[in-house]
């Protein structure tokens, strides 16, 4: 399937996808490089390489395309607006396009190269996190990431099949076995599971290069036995169309965050934002709020989340926020809002059930139910199904570009954020990645 990945096969969908699933890395990448523990490390990157090929986005320097494709990831990440992938993988693509931009921009692939390579990547890191039954507490970054960024570079670099297949077992022998557990402490090491993947990925490829060889299968090993409890290799072939195609790629069932928090927080604050537009409801008027979910809400239930990274995996927080300050942006969880103390009181009253019934792989079931009790005894009750930005619950293109430019300026400067957008349109065109790279590099660390 991967080698069979071409971009003359490609529906106009696919790679429509491709570009707005670009995009929104791209964006992602930049926010995030403002973080200063971000800066430092794209510093190091740029330090410690030898050949600098590769664009360390949102900052002056460039690095080795591995330490690059480890710092673009890591920054993506940092604030929880990259897109994901409902049907499994977690978030595909800040695994795979920060491997696969280093990498082209080294060796100067075109624009339709990188599309095949994101698509082929994107598809398999889906496909393999869809097959696998997951233990309690391994998050999903860094896992199947790690052979979606290999089977990216692979693509790029027109291996054959023996050298994918290769290259991918290398990869999965390299899987990093990643926690839940910083994410609600707040540790940011948390942050560095894409990056991780995307420079084991580039590696899987060097090591192949030096003679190692990797598990006969990989997947069915690593992801069965260890880092979950069981592996459906069926599972992951299934609906292959023609010619080992999919019919319709993964890449264009994915979903766009809209708030800058976990996914899991979404279809609760999909409903608040519902009511709290319908009627405005002050928060001293709030008696209590009921959050219903899916079951893995149960596990982001802490009123007091230490800093930044575990306000956005705590649903109590991120709900009192949404209704004391109306946003549920970027903007929601630094250290003004955290500090709110109408936020932190509300956040109290703040209950989260778990539900067994809900999953967000359904489209027209409820993913959330949430019931606002006010003082006088008045109840507002709103449900959710899939969450808002998903491809079965889609927004306008304008509003995925406004997205773009809310994220881009601060690295980039308000007169280069556009033009990022104007290339990405045209990726299929450029008959060099550089073009769309060269837009990317920003102004420098942040001062703060």
């Amino acid at each position: 399937m991967v080698r069979r990945t071409r971009f003359a096969d490609l529906s106009d969908g696919a790679v429509a996808a491709a570009k707005d699933v670009t995009l929104d890395t791209v964006g992602a990448i930049l926010a995030g490089s403002r973080l200063p523990e971000n800066a430092r490390l794209a510093r190091l990157a740029a330090d410690r390489s030898g050949p600098r090929t590769a664009t360390l986005i949102g900052h002056p320097w460039r690095g080795e395309p591995m330490l690059a494709a480890l710092a673009n990831g890591t920054a993506g990440v940092s604030l929880e607006v990259d897109e994901g992938n409902r049907f499994g993988g977690g978030h595909p693509a800040i695994h795979v396009l920060p491997a696969a931009l280093a990498v082209g921009e080294e060796v100067g692939a075109d624009g339709r190269r990188l599309i095949e390579s994101l698509v082929a990547g994107y598809e398999i890191t889906s496909r393999l996190g869809g097959a696998t039954r997951t233990r309690a507490n391994v998050h999903s970054h860094g896992t199947w990431g790690t052979i979606g960024a290999a089977v990216a570079v692979a693509r790029l670099l027109d291996r054959d099949e023996h050298a994918i297949r290769s290259t991918m077992n290398l990869a999965g022998s390299m899987s990093p076995a990643n926690s839940w557990t910083p994410c609600f402490e707040g540790a940011t090491i948390r942050n560095l599971y894409p990056g991780r993947a995307g420079l084991q990925g580039i590696l899987a490829g060097h090591l192949l290069d030096c003679g190692y060889t990797g598990l006969a299968d990989a997947p069915a090993d690593v992801y069965g036995t260890i880092l979950g409890d069981g592996f459906d290799a069926a599972s992951a072939l299934a609906d292959l169309g023609a010619d080992d195609r999919p019919q319709v790629f993964r890449i264009e069932r994915n979903y766009f965050k809209f708030h800058a928090c976990c996914l899991y927080n979404h279809p609760a604050l999909d409903a608040v934002r519902a009511l709290t537009g319908a009627e405005r409801v002050a928060s001293e008027t709030i008696a209590r709020i009921t959050v219903r979910s899916v079951p893995f809400v149960a596990q982001m239930a802490n009123p007091a989340p230490a800093n930044m990274l575990a306000a956005k995996f705590s649903v109590p927080y991120a709900v009192a926020a949404a209704v004391v300050t109306g946003a549920t942006d970027v903007s929601a969880f630094l250290d003004p809002a955290r500090q709110d103390p109408r936020i932190a009181d509300l956040a109290k009253r703040v209950e989260v059930q778990g539900d067994a019934t809900m999953s967000m792989r359904n489209a027209d079931q409820p993913t959330a139910r949430v019931s606002i009790t006010l003082v006088n005894g008045r109840v507002l009750t709103r449900e959710t199904t899939v969450v808002r930005g998903d491809a079965a619950n889609p927004v306008s293109r304008e509003e995925r570009i406004g997205k773009f430019m809310t994220l881009a300026p601060e690295a980039l400067g308000a007169g280069r954020a556009r033009p990022v957008v104007d290339v990405v349109d045209r990726l299929d065109q450029l008959k060099d990645v550089r073009e769309l790279t060269e837009l990317l590099g920003g102004g420098g660390p942040c001062s703060t």
